[in-house]
This record gives C-alpha cells, sequence and structure tokens, in this order.
C-alpha cells in the first residue's frame, strides 16, 4: 500500500515511479478523488452539526409545546443528505482503496531500468564452473535411472507438477533443508519458527499476495490459504502490532512446504522438479527499522549465498531491473545457479527489500521516538530445498550416474557420501 499523504504532496513523482514498472499515471486522479472525498466528509461533519443543533431546537419547543413541524421537516433532509454523504465519501474511498491495491511498490533509485530478466545485471559470480569429460544429464534423468525420482506416481496421485522421492534422495531433501535451518539460525540469527500452512485473507493481502496474486494461490473451501511461501505466516505474524523499537530487528526462519498453482506457466519447465505446484523452501524473513533496512537486505542475501558456498554450488548474483522486480518489492536481489545437466543459470533464491510496503497493508509498527512509524519488512529464500537439490544433483554427478553428497550434507545423511 502506498502512502497518500506523501502522493497529494508531489502526483508527479508518483506518476514517475510508475512509469519505471512501465504502468500509466494514476497520482493526479487519485490526488482529485481524494479531494472530493475530503469535501464529502466535511460536508458531512456540517450537516451533522446542523442535524445535533436542529435536534436541540426540536426538544426545547416540545418542552415548550410548540409547533416542531417545519423544524422536524428539516431534520428529515439533513438526514438525507447526511445518508448520501456518507455513501458518497465511502464510494469514493472505495475506489481509491481498489486503484492503490492493485498498484505495486516504488522502485528503489538503485534499481536499473529495463523491461525483462534480459536487463538484469550480474553483480558478482561465486565459484568455478565445473568441467565434465562426459556428457552430463539432467536432474529428473539421473533420479529416474536410479530409481529415487518417481513422476509418473505423482501424477496417478494428484497429477502434474508433483514427485515422489524415495530413499536416499527424500533423505537428500532432508538433509538440504536441515542444513539450512542450521546454517541460519545458528550463524546469522534466524530465529527457526514453525508456522500453519493455511492463512486467512488478511495474511495474504498484507504480505501483497491479494487480491493480484489469487489465481496463483490455492484456496479451500472454508476461505482459506495454502501459503505460497512461509514469507505470508512470518512476515504478518507482526499484523496489526506496535512493536518495541528495542525489540528489533526481528529475524525469522521456517522450513516449510509451499503451494503455488503456476498458473500461467503452462509449458514452461514441464519436465522435473523446477516448477512444481508442492516444495519445501527455507524463508528468512527479517523485521526492521526503515534506517536499518539496506543493511538488513544485503545481510540476508549474504546468508542465502553462505548456503550455495558451503554446497559448492557455482552462482551469481542478479540485480533484477525493473520490469522484473516483483510486485510487492522496492529491490531485489536473485542467486541463480549453474545447473550443468541444463547448461543454464536458474533461480535458487529471491531476496527482496519491500520497505513499509507491507507493513502499510497490515498496519505493523514499531515505536519511534516521533510515534509509531511502519517498519521494513525483507523476505528471501535460503533456499528453495526442491531447486538446490536439483544444483548438487547436476553439479556432483558422475559418469555412472551416481551422485556424490557433499561434504557439508555427510552429517545430515547418516555418513553416506555417494547415491549410486
Amino acid at each position: 500500500m502506498h502512502d497518500l499523504k506523501a502522493l497529494r504532496a508531489d502526483p508527479a513523482a508518483f506518476d514517475a515511479a510508475l512509469a519505471r514498472r512501465g504502468l500509466s499515471p494514476v497520482g493526479q486522479q487519485l490526488v482529485s478523488d481524494d479531494e472530493e472525498r475530503r469535501a464529502s466528509l466535511a460536508a458531512l461533519q456540517e450537516a451533522q452539526g446542523a442535524r445535533k443543533a436542529l435536534a436541540k431546537e426540536i426538544g426545547l419547543l416540545k418542552r415548550q409545546k410548540l409547533d416542531t413541524a417545519e423544524i422536524e421537516a428539516k431534520a428529515v433532509a439533513l438526514r438525507d443528505q447526511i445518508a448520501g454523504l456518507e455513501e458518497r465519501a465511502n464510494t469514493i474511498q472505495t475506489r481509491i482503496d481498489d486503484v492503490l491495491k492493485s498498484l505495486p511498490n516504488r522502485l528503489d533509485a538503485s534499481v536499473p531500468d529495463g523491461k525483462n530478466e534480459d536487463e538484469n545485471i550480474v553483480v558478482h559470480v561465486r565459484g568455478e564452473k565445473r568441467e565434465f569429460a562426459f556428457e552430463t544429464k539432467q536432474h529428473f534423468e539421473l533420479g529416474e535411472a536410479l530409481g529415487l525420482m518417481d513422476f509418473p506416481t505423482a501424477a496417478k496421485l494428484s497429477g502434474t507438477r508433483f514427485v515422489v522421492l524415495r530413499g536416499a534422495l527424500a533423505r537428500l531433501e532432508r538433509a538440504l533443508g536441515q542444513f539450512m535451518l542450521d546454517t541460519h539460525t545458528s550463524e546469522f540469527g534466524y530465529g527457526e519458527t514453525s508456522v500453519p500452512l493455511l492463512v486467512n485473507d488478511d495474511a495474504m493481502y498484507g504480505t501483497d499476495k491479494l487480491p493480484k496474486f489469487a489465481e496463483d494461490s490455492f484456496r479451500t473451501e472454508d476461505g482459506r490459504w495454502l501459503i505460497p511461501t512461509a514469507e505470508v505466516p512470518l512476515t504478518a505474524s507482526v499484523m496489526g502490532d506496535i512493536l518495541p523499537a528495542d525489540a528489533l530487528p526481528i529475524r525469522m526462519t521456517a522450513l516449510s512446504q509451499c503451494f503455488r498453482s503456476e498458473a500461467g506457466s503452462a509449458g514452461r519447465d514441464v519436465r522435473g522438479m523446477l516448477r512444481q505446484h508442492q516444495f519445501t523452501k527455507c524463508e528468512l524473513v527479517s523485521v526492521v527499522k526503515p534506517e536499518d533496512s539496506d543493511a538488513e537486505h544485503e545481510r540476508m542475501t549474504q546468508a542465502a549465498e553462505t548456503v550455495l558456498e558451503r554446497l559448492g554450488i557455482t552462482f551469481r548474483r542478479m540485480l533484477l531491473c525493473a520490469g522484473d522486480t516483483g510486485f510487492g518489492a522496492a529491490k531485489t536481489f536473485d542467486l541463480e545457479a549453474w545447473l550443468p545437466g541444463q547448461k543454464a543459470w536458474r533461480e535458487i533464491s529471491s531476496c527482496s527489500n519491500t520497505r513499509d510496503f507491507q507493513a502499510r497493508r497490515m498496519n505493523a509498527r514499531y515505536r519511534a521516538e516521533n510515534g509509531p512509524a511502519f517498519v521494513n519488512t525483507l523476505n528471501g529464500s535460503g533456499l528453495a530445498v526442491g531447486r538446490t537439490m536439483i544444483a548438487v544433483m547436476e553439479t556432483y554427478q558422475n559418469e555412472d550416474g551416481s551422485i556424490d553428497i557433499p561434504e557439508v550434507l555427510r552429517p545430515y545423511m547418516g555418513g553416506l557420501n555417494r547415491i549410486g
């Protein structure tokens, strides 16, 4: 949600920010609507005052047993006028809210211009691409040959974009999630949190998933939502709160199942585990003071990078351009892993600073020196477990189809050093 007061002060700057995302100007129209709304409220207050004065006059006349018909007629007219003004002000407010709800976050000044992912900027690359003396395979070829990655059974159970993992691959997925949690909690101070997988409309709206992304999520018959990411319950846990200043920063992490309908992705990444309806992710969320927002964004991204570095996965950090930055983000770093089987860079983490965009939607504040102020919220993948497993499988594959286990994961695998 946007600050209407700031918009009124400089609608041209607001429209310029929207233009960076390729959106049409709405600032002046919103200001005009707001002026009309405030005029209606002023007229409403005046009418309510007049009606209150008439009520007193009617009471006085009745005590004097005088005729009140004429004044009562005026009071009825005022009542109708008040009802009309209330309806008008509410209608305008709804119109303003509907527009503001549909508008994405304002981009940070450091976000480069650009239309799509082709114009994202490489910040740095970590690690060397492994050289193979044989033709590499993709993860699903490796997994199916080992008999440990079963897509036909998953399709029989649930349809497309699901997988059944067995044996050592099921354990590898669990090991990756535990390694991520242990790293983030013991080294980066994130508090481990177990969250509900079902949330209400308020939690989804507050974390900018509604109304824009309703079709991307699954909804139950009783009106709740399966979480698309643990960002939703973690961030919304401070919804409506006024936090003590010394409680910040709040850092939380959760390893959870996530659910996405993948609306609009027909034909994309059909094979394998890259784009699933159900997947596991280790999520990072921070709630901070505005002045700490930029440093926290860098800290969060480095935490995610640490996991990749210790796994020995080659990756690069990307600064997303204006046209590729998500709806709720002011600035986003993506981490892309090199997948030798695909011979391509693929996103494995996305770390975003939403500034006060989500905080305004869910009314999350802290006690600043000059009174309650909105917090800043940040979220990131630390990492997507399934995609990390893909990177491990393809990076550590051998010519005979076996897969070496990265050294840091072997304690989580009961000492196993190879899947074969």
